[in-house]
């Protein structure tokens, strides 16, 4: 069968054959036992519903292995045979343009080199989901093949629900992930109700098929240690930065470290990802003694060498080592996956990475005791070197917030109104006041042709567009402006793209305005191919998360989703191509409600039209609602958009007399 030939299958009539479990592969660790006998039934029926009863005798010995061998039902056996990577838009069998850009970024977000855990259909984080079985994969592509524009395909946690009568105004497709009742968003209800094949935990960009590899997260990186160390007044060179995680979005580090231009140090314990970034290039250097560590890293300090080093062992060690050889570590941060320390998202130290995976799997309240011992320990260790003069922050990755349910020392020993621990959320010192209050977030778009030399193009015309909005932007926004030009001129010597052809620059809405509009200008001309818009989850206003994006919000609004949820709206009736909306992030299950959306410009009026009005509500919804809290850059840049766009019309906050109070 030809690769058209196979999408348009869907499940087979016939089973294939049984897939090998391929050890090659980075997979996912095994899930606790948490269900009940009578629930692994009930798991059962719910994944032979995809399958006509005469295959039922076949598979129900086979996902019973899957759901005791793993702790999920996977259906291994339906991956398929064709390479899954982004192809070129034109070799998608369908009817629909946008239906055939979806398709391409699906397969994107499970490339080998994009994934995390691609068998697994995971793409970062370690629970990052785009569906939840192959079943679901192979139906989604199905319906994307023969939808038209007049249908919207419904996605219910990785469950493509079916196509409904639409209009070609309305999302072509339109995805939620995880979205539990208030009552029923712990972490163990995420374990049962995954396990049962009823909800699926989404990520950010997974689960709306808009992750473009490490690089989106390269770029927020970059600008966060840029910043970071302006914040300390430190140049980068001869610094140090010290972190940890290489897996999914944490692999950006290193690359964010070297183009800032410092020494970076980032452990990790998993040999495989390790491997594979030292192979991408994203990391220079693998040493696995921590003496050997020590001397590599004072060496490349006293050169000021620009260099990325992986350890592969556990952070707790790096931090207490470089204490006790007195070496300054100038930013250090975390990137583990906290958001999911109980199923792979961060290892305790003192145990191999095997014997870790072993106790999480059969013994998983001695590791979460483990993990939370360990967690006491890295907060010791960064609280000595921050007595010494290191610059922490939280990436926004949970670690505050699981080191204090384990009882680390991370609390504000004076605190104010959500500044609840010792350290800041990078947000609330850095990307948020510089950033997001001025509009500025994570803007970025995939060249649908798969051509690179389409991508050269739009990166030509983005740094035309930006230099020419400089030469008249306003003093309040003149850094954010430079460094995203100096980002995009360097985008190609950097070697950014893993999978689709795609890039990331941060821009405002007058500047995603004009230059999706230069990109749909150059498509009507035939210069360059389809282009699909999209942004991270991570960004102004798609996202309600009080320990990260929103962690700046401080009129005691931070635990609220109304933005999210107004986004999502907007973005559906205003022309995105698709949207969604998700329970759980980077930050963790029933911790935070973020959205995100994909539009396809195909040079079209039409496209024009909707880019203009999606992108100035899906910026400035978020400056609303940062402006409404009375944080300085928001009032000022939601003014200026009052001032540009007369059927604009917010309230401004008045500001109260501190003496009065």
């Amino acid at each position: 069968m030809t690769f058209q030939e196979q999408i348009q299958q869907g499940i087979p009539t016939v089973l294939p054959q049984p897939k090998p479990y391929d050890s090659n592969i980075n997979h996912a660790p095994k899930r606790k036992e948490i269900l009940t006998n009578e629930e692994k039934k009930l798991a059962l029926k719910n994944a032979l519903r995809y399958f006509e009863p005469k295959h039922h005798t076949t598979l129900i010995p086979e996902f019973k292995e899957e759901l005791e061998k793993y702790g999920r039902i996977y259906m291994y056996r339906l991956r398929p045979d064709y390479e899954m990577k982004a192809r070129n838009i034109n070799e998608y069998p369908g009817k629909s343009l946008q239906a055939k850009a979806i398709m391409l970024m699906i397969q994107n977000n499970l490339d080998y080199a994009v994934a995390q855990h691609p068998h697994e259909l995971i793409t970062y984080g370690g629970n990052g989901a785009v569906f939840q079985n192959w079943a679901q994969y192979r139906l989604t592509m199905k319906y994307l093949s023969e939808i038209t524009d007049e249908q919207t395909l419904v996605m219910y946690s990785g469950h493509p629900m079916g196509l409904f009568p639409s209009h070609k105004d309305a999302p072509r497709v339109v995805v939620t992930n995880g979205m539990m009742i208030p009552n029923y968003s712990k972490p163990d209800d995420w374990e049962k109700c995954n396990a049962l094949g009823v909800t699926q935990y989404g990520q950010m960009t997974a689960g709306s098929y808009m992750y473009i590899g490490p690089q989106g997260i390269v770029h927020g990186t970059t600008i966060t240690v840029l910043n970071g160390f302006r914040k300390i007044k430190k140049n980068p060179s001869g610094s140090l930065f010290v972190t940890s995680g290489l897996g999914g979005m944490s692999g950006a580090q290193p690359k964010a470290g070297t183009i800032a231009g410092c020494v970076t140090v980032c452990a990790e314990v998993n040999p495989k990802i390790t491997k594979i970034r030292h192979e991408q290039g994203w990391v220079h250097e693998v040493i696995e003694n921590i003496d050997e560590l020590v001397t590599r890293t004072k060496k490349a300090l006293t050169n000021k060498e620009v260099v990325s080093i992986a350890y592969l062992g556990n952070i707790v060690d790096v931090w207490e080592k470089f204490d006790k050889e007195n070496i300054t570590i100038d930013l250090g941060s975390d990137q583990t996956s906290l958001h999911n320390p109980w199923a792979g998202g961060y290892y305790p130290t003192g145990f191999s990475f095997e014997a870790s995976n072993e106790m999480m799997a059969n013994h998983p309240e001695q590791f979460k005791a483990e993990v939370q011992k360990t967690l006491r320990r890295h907060a010791d260790a960064i609280n000595k070197h921050t007595a010494k003069g290191t610059y922490f922050f939280d990436y926004g990755n949970a670690f505050l917030l699981e080191a204090s349910r384990a009882g680390a020392d991370v609390m504000n020993p004076n605190p104010t109104l959500g500044r609840e621990f010792k350290y800041p959320s990078y947000v609330q010192d850095i990307m948020g006041p510089m950033c997001f209050d001025y509009g500025f977030g994570p803007f970025r778009w995939v060249c649908a042709s798969n051509n690179p030399d389409d991508l050269a193009k739009t990166d030509e015309i983005a740094c035309t567009v930006l230099e020419e909005m400089m030469q008249n932007s306003p003093a309040e926004i003149q850094q954010q402006m430079a460094d995203n030009i100096q980002w995009i001129k360097g985008a190609q010597q950097n070697k950014l793209v893993v999978g689709s052809q795609a890039r990331i620059l941060y821009a405002d809405a007058e500047g995603r305005i004009k230059i999706a509009e230069a990109f749909n200008q150059a498509i009507a001309k035939g210069e360059i191919g389809p282009v699909v818009l999209g942004r991270d989850h991570h960004d102004v206003s798609g996202t309600d998360s009080p320990y990260r994006e929103t962690s700046n919000i401080y009129d005691g609004s931070r635990f609220t989703a109304d933005m999210a949820i107004h986004n999502v709206i907007g973005d559906s009736f205003r022309g995105a191509t698709w949207v969604s909306i998700h329970n759980g992030g980077g930050v963790g299950w029933g911790e935070v409600i973020n959205g995100g959306f994909g539009m396809v410009l195909d040079g079209s009026k039409e496209a024009s039209k909707r880019l203009e009005m999606m992108l100035f509500w899906d910026v400035n919804n978020g400056i609303s609602r940062r402006s409404w809290a009375r944080n300085e850059g928001a009032i000022f840049a939601i003014k200026r958009a009052m001032q540009t766009q007369p059927l604009l019309q917010v309230t401004i906050p008045n500001i109260v007399d501190e003496n009065l109070l």
